[in-house]
């Protein structure tokens, strides 16, 4: 794990100095030094490895730096895109636009070199397995192109035994263990069972153990 920050909790705005990096230096580096003229890039991964979160992060970085910038989800794509000129244009689950909306990004695709602006695109797939239209798929596999690469099992396990140690909270191994065994390995649901895990104890006055956990989870907890 390269990079582990104060404010990751899962409600923070999202920067990419609470990324967590993992194996992923390189696209954080590229998404860092996105410029005017900067290559369209598009991200990749499977759901809860951060691609959301990229994309808003390079949106906001932009804004600092006095860039133009749009983030666009594909629920909310119409038949139009934005036109701004210069700007830093992130469209989000592009697997999920519709027809309407797959035409408006093969659209910007080619007005962007006259309007000065960078597609930055997020999408669930590989260009190549996108289920999207031919003359589109082919536009996002000649972008800048990065799988973003999921934390492993001993990264995710130094995370909540670090956010744990801040909180003054012990937290046994057995307990990691087991949530990474049998709960949602993404980061976000990690830190929410931390977070009621914390409550709990603090609650019951007791340690959080695996028992502790067992009970939250009779009772309700979704881990």
């Amino acid at each position: 794990m390269k990079q582990l920050v104060l404010d990751i909790r899962p409600d923070a705005p999202p920067t990419l100095d609470n990324f967590v990096v993992g194996s992923n230096d390189e696209l954080v580096a590229a998404l860092d030094a996105i410029g005017p003229r900067a290559a369209h890039l598009y991200l990749w991964g499977p759901p809860g490895s951060g691609r959301s979160h990229l994309l808003r992060a390079a949106v906001a970085r932009a804004h600092v730096a006095g860039r133009p910038a749009l983030y666009v989800p594909a629920a909310e794509a119409g038949d139009e895109l934005p036109q701004t000129g210069g700007a830093l244009l992130a469209v989000d689950d592009v697997e999920a636009l519709d027809a309407a909306a797959q035409v408006a990004l093969f659209n910007a695709f080619n007005r962007a070199r006259g309007n000065g602006q960078t597609l930055l695109l997020a999408g669930a797939a590989a260009p190549l397995q996108l289920a999207v239209r031919e003359d589109l798929r082919t536009r996002v596999g000649q972008c800048l192109v990065y799988e973003v690469r999921p934390l492993d099992d001993e990264a995710r396990a130094a995370i909540l035994r670090t956010l744990a140690e801040r909180r003054g909270l012990p937290l046994a191994d057995e307990v990691t263990d087991f949530l990474l065994r049998h709960g949602r390995r993404d980061l976000p649901s990690l830190l929410a069972v931390l977070d009621a895990l914390d409550t709990a104890s603090l609650e019951r006055k007791r340690a959080v153990t695996l028992p502790l956990l067992r009970e939250m989870i009779h009772a309700g907890l979704d881990i």
